[in-house]
């Protein structure tokens, strides 16, 4: 049975009720930032939610919105009832031809597909079948759908789960078959389930899972903000980079997410020790290199249109906030 405290955090998000990320008055006026995150407030967002209360300490009033997918995150930051969002919103930036742009790239895609083999041992025994994703849009969709190219098969229905231990949960109780994880979740699917489950192999897959974006006019509008908050980022990439172990220390400091089951809180040490050694949190906010990784991979999995090679990283990346972070802090 689901843990209370986790119902809930999955009823705030499905409810898309307003958390703000700390009770603290910010110090020092230094503008407003509203953001928009189509996802589960977990383990995973630890990092950032550390850096968002750190922008804090220095002034910026910012408060967090969980909705239940990265497709209504979005929708917000272009209708205007959110500043920033975050995601990989490729295909939103490409389609709707709104002034939003990507300007700092927080993780690139550490997943790993898992099936259960009573059912299924190889990628085209999926050919047809359902298989489980975060959400419509997300980096776990991407490298389904791009392996599903690859191996010439087509799945039957993409149901849409969000939450890495949500998805874990439904594989482990029999109500998902195929789905795609994070690597805690992979350690605890082998932990409880054995054999019963295996990874599907993947390779050649290099890109961004959750990145900022916003509006062009916010960006200027409000670039004292916008800059504290990237240099917070990086500065808590670098230091998590380091010592994985001190989110832990940080989430009580803060008194993040203070709920939270604790079978999650004891795979905080795991997921940072893993996702630090993977190369999941890059320490240089991505840039331009990671806007060219993300045109070939977005492309091949049917998520940007055109050859990656004439698409413009200006396009769908404002820079300046990240340069000028890294002129400040250095280049990592």
């Amino acid at each position: 049975m689901m843990h209370t405290s986790r119902r809930l955090l999955l009823g705030l998000a499905a409810s898309a009720v307003l958390m703000a990320t700390a009770s603290v008055p910010p110090a020092a006026a230094a503008g407003k930032i509203r953001i928009a995150f189509g996802d589960v407030a977990t383990v995973e967002t630890l990092n950032f939610l550390i850096a968002v209360e750190r922008a804090r300490e220095r002034g910026v009033d910012t408060t967090v919105t969980y909705f239940k997918s990265e497709d209504i995150a979005a929708q917000a930051v272009v209708g205007g009832q959110a500043d920033v969002g975050v995601g990989a919103p490729y295909t939103v930036l490409q389609k709707v031809k709104a002034p939003i742009r990507i300007f700092y790239q927080m993780s690139t895609l550490r997943f790993f597909p898992v099936v259960n083999t009573e059912f299924y041992q190889d990628w085209k025994d999926l050919d047809g079948q359902e298989i489980a994703v975060h959400s419509r849009g997300s980096g776990t969709e991407a490298i389904m759908q791009l392996m599903a190219k690859r191996q010439g098969i087509n799945y039957g229905n993409i149901s849409y789960v969000p939450g890495s231990e949500v998805r874990a949960t439904a594989l482990l109780q029999g109500h998902v078959k195929a789905s795609i994880v994070d690597s805690t979740n992979w350690r605890i699917i082998q932990e409880k389930g054995g054999d019963k489950f295996k990874l599907l192999a993947i390779e050649d897959v290099d890109a961004t899972d959750e990145a900022l974006y916003a509006n062009t006019e916010f960006l200027e509008r409000e670039q004292e903000a916008v800059d504290i908050l990237v240099e917070e980022l990086v500065r808590t990439w670098r230091e998590i980079s380091a010592n994985p172990g001190v989110v832990a220390e940080l989430r009580t400091k803060y008194n993040l997410l203070p709920d939270m089951p604790a079978e999650l809180v004891a795979d905080i040490g795991p997921y940072y020790e893993g996702s630090v050694a993977s190369g999941a949190f890059p320490n240089d906010g991505g840039g331009a290199e990671a806007a060219k990784a993300d045109f070939e991979f977005n492309a091949l999995a049917g998520k940007l249109e055109g050859d990656p090679s004439t698409l413009v990283v200006e396009d769908f990346w404002e820079l300046g906030p990240l340069n000028r972070a890294l002129a400040k802090l250095g280049q990592g």
